[in-house]
Order: C-alpha cells, then structure tokens, then sequence
C-alpha cells in the first residue's frame, strides 16, 4: 500500500501508508455525510469520511504533521464502511484507514497504559489461541467464583480508570464450557450438500458457545459435512482494524493453512466481523494464492444457508423479531436479505424494520473500550430505534453487536432478548422435532 511517490518526512513514509490511487478517488461530493454515524452524532466536518480523508491528503501532502489532534479524528472513525455503500466513486475508504492507522502504529506515541494494553491484547493474547483459552478460563472463574462481586464491593472498580470498568460491565458471564474446535468431522444423516470447515474464533467459541453448538447442528441438519481444524485461531479482524498488520497476517497465514488443510468447498464463518476480514486475507497477505483461494471460499452463515438451501424449520416462534444489520454484515459483505429470509421460514415470526437500520451500533472490536463515549451514544441510538419497534426479540449475527446492544437494551430497561439468527432457527429445530 506504499504511496506512489516519495513522500516528504512530514507525510506518510512507511510501506503501510495508503496509495494515493486509493487516497485521490475521493471528489468530495458529501454523499458519505449522512451515512457516517459519527458525523450524524456531532455535525461536525472533521468525524467524516470526507473530513478524514481531508486530512489524510493534507498529511501526505506535508501541509500537516501527524499530531494527536489530527489522529483523533482517524481514532474516532468506527471503520463500519458505511460510506463505501454511500460513495459513487467507490473510494475504498476501509483500506485507506487501515493503512493509516497501520501507519499511526509507528509514528504515533500512544499513553503507556495504551501502548501496553495493544502489546498484551494484540501481540501476547490475540494470536495464541492456548493463550487466550487459558484468559478466558480465568474470567470465567472471576466471574463465577465470586470475585467480580467481591472486587465491586470494596471499591477496586472505582479506583480503575472508566474504560476497564466499562470493559468488566461489557464482559458477558462465560458459559460452562467453551466451544472445540478439536480436528472432528462432523457428518449429516443423508446427502452430503458440501463439505465445509467452521470458524470457531475467539469470541465466538468463548463468550458464545452455544451459538456455536447451533450452528454446527443447523449446518449437518441442512446437509453439510463439518470440519473442525484444531490448528485454527482468531481471524485478526481487531488487529487488522486497529493497525496491527504484521500480527493480523501471521494470524491470518495460520487460518488460512488450517481452514483449507482439508480442501472444503466453503469456509463458514457465524460472526460477521470475522467473515468480514477472512475475505480480505488476500489483500492482507498481498495476494498469497491460497489467502486468495480462502477468501473466495468464506462464507457467511446466512450466505451459505441461503446458497445451497435449508429446511424450513416446524417449530413455531409467535414473536415480533426485528433483524439488526452488523456493518461487517451489511456494508462489507453486502449481505441483507438471506439473514431476513431466514428469519421469515421461522412459523410464526413477524419480521418488523427499524428506523436507521444502517447506523453502527457502536460497537466496533475494541472501540466500545477506546471510545467509550461515543460507542455509547451511538448504541442508546440503536436501542431507541429497535425498542421503538415493538419487537420481543432482536435478531442479529455478529459477536460485537450482541454485546454492545444487550447492554445499551439493559441501559434503556427494555424487554427485548438479544438472539443470533442461527440460534433462533436452531431453537425452530428442536421445538419442531426436526433434529429427530
């Protein structure tokens, strides 16, 4: 992503920086403004895509310096892409983020205690899937032992900065046990539709296991042979997203070996944000061929449920459901309907809408932690909108969301349960008998 020229030192000047072909599509015509949640939240200029990539040709141009009052306005940017479905020139305004804040990694000097947190969260955790499996056993004992209620009550919390006592409230109570991906092969009864390899992640096999266990019995009740590569690890999407390339390649080069070891037809991802990044690992790895070769095969769930067919659940679910778009889901993947369609095969279900359905929720990896402020305003605006609808249940598929949106429903103290898709079809199944 090097910039075609050779920038002066007050520009961009590592091999991270974004090309200039990428940087110079932008004609400043404001169609972005009113889909960038950040702009609709403070009107202001600066927190737009336009705005920002203002910035960014002032940086590269040497007209401006790279202080922390510039990279504010690029740290503030969700990365949702939003404006990329807004945009008629097709400004690939996700790229151009990444590779500045790949950039930002090393010209800007974060706080201590943030330069910390990154190394520990995205160098010494993130990348070692034994590693992080022993930090999520250890939360969950924190919080089922006693000791998340003994630490609030003599104050330890209150003497932490806001943003790790926001993080302890975020943290959802750790299932029993975590979901395996341990090298199984997984078979359905009767034909075999396609043989794919399931992403179990980080997240999404620790903080949601249960909607893993639905989604492999979901993909072999609808036909599909399941391989769980015991090798695999998280997708990097946080490192990617936050500038932290050469640890997101290295996690994505292992994914890419274990998730193809068995030659699938498809790879399947159930969280949004992690399919999301897998089909851009070709892009990350500078066209590798088998990056490429997994990039073409992921699959989100909903796309593939919706690619090769699934039954139509009989268990009936006499409830007012309304779909919550992840960005990752909407404006990367371009992914809409097969999620909805989905939901609709469900007896009984009545699919509503809501107002600004494609508006962030705020969540966005670690920025529910890094901008606390504005993930929150920007979650309390997507609570209004579904609460506002009526529905008893909020369906979405993707990990962030569902954490950001339990919490800002909890805020708003409101009766809507928080479900993933598959899990709602999966509960379809087994009230109906189907699995029998």
């Amino acid at each position: 992503m090097k910039s075609t020229h050779k920038p002066s030192e007050r520009g961009f000047i590592t091999d991270d920086a974004p090309s200039e072909d990428d940087l110079y599509k932008c004609v400043q015509c404001g169609f972005c403004l009113n889909a960038c949640p950040t702009y609709l939240e403070t009107g202001l200029e600066a927190e737009s895509p336009r705005g920002r990539l203002t910035l960014m040709k002032a940086v590269n141009e040497g007209r401006v310096e790279m202080t922390p009052t510039v990279t504010r306005h690029w740290d503030l940017c969700l990365q949702c892409r939003a404006c990329e479905v807004a945009c008629p020139s097709g400004v690939p305004y996700g790229r151009i983020m990444m590779a500045t804040r790949a950039e930002m990694k090393s010209r800007v000097k974060r706080p201590l205690r943030e330069r910390l947190a990154r190394e520990v969260g995205f160098n010494r955790l993130l990348p070692k899937p034994k590693l992080m499996r022993t930090f999520g056993k250890m939360t969950r004992f924190y919080q089922r032992s006693g000791a998340r209620d003994i630490t609030k009550r003599i104050g330890v919390m209150k003497a932490l900065p806001k943003r790790y006592t926001y993080l302890d409230e975020s943290l959802p109570t750790m299932g029993t046990n975590f979901f395996e991906a341990d090298g199984r092969v997984v078979k359905p009864k009767g034909r075999i539709k396609a043989r794919v390899s399931l992403l179990g992640g980080c997240v999404m096999s620790m903080m949601h296991a249960d909607t893993m266990n639905a989604t492999l019995r979901v993909l072999v009740h609808n036909g599909f042979e399941v391989h769980l590569p015991a090798e695999q690890g998280c997708c990097g999407s946080l490192n990617m997203y936050a500038g932290e390339r050469a640890t997101a390649g290295e996690m994505a080069a292992n994914n890419t070996s274990a998730l193809l070891s068995m030659n699938p037809d498809a790879v399947v991802s159930s969280s949004a944000g992690c399919g999301s990044t897998m089909k851009e690992y070709g892009e990350l790895l500078d066209g590798d061929h088998m990056a490429e070769e997994l990039a073409s095969k992921t699959r989100d769930i909903h796309e593939l449920l919706a690619e090769y067919g699934w039954s139509a659940p009989s268990g009936r679910m006499n409830a007012k459901i309304v779909f919550q778009d992840p960005c990752h889901l909407l404006s990367t993947q371009r992914i809409s309907d097969p999620p909805r369609e989905i939901l609709k095969s469900i007896p009984g279900v009545e699919l509503v809408d809501m107002d600004e359905p494609t508006v962030c929720c705020g969540s966005a990896g670690t920025y529910s932690i890094s901008q606390r402020d504005m993930s929150m305003r920007l979650g309390d605006r997507k609570a209004r909108n579904i609460v506002a609808t009526g529905a008893a249940y909020m369906a979405t598929g993707n990990p962030g969301c569902a954490l950001q949106l339990t919490n800002a429903l909890g805020r708003a103290e409101a009766d809507v349960k928080v479900r993933y898709v598959v899990d709602l079809l999966d509960e379809a199944y087994r009230t109906g008998g189907d699995y029998n």
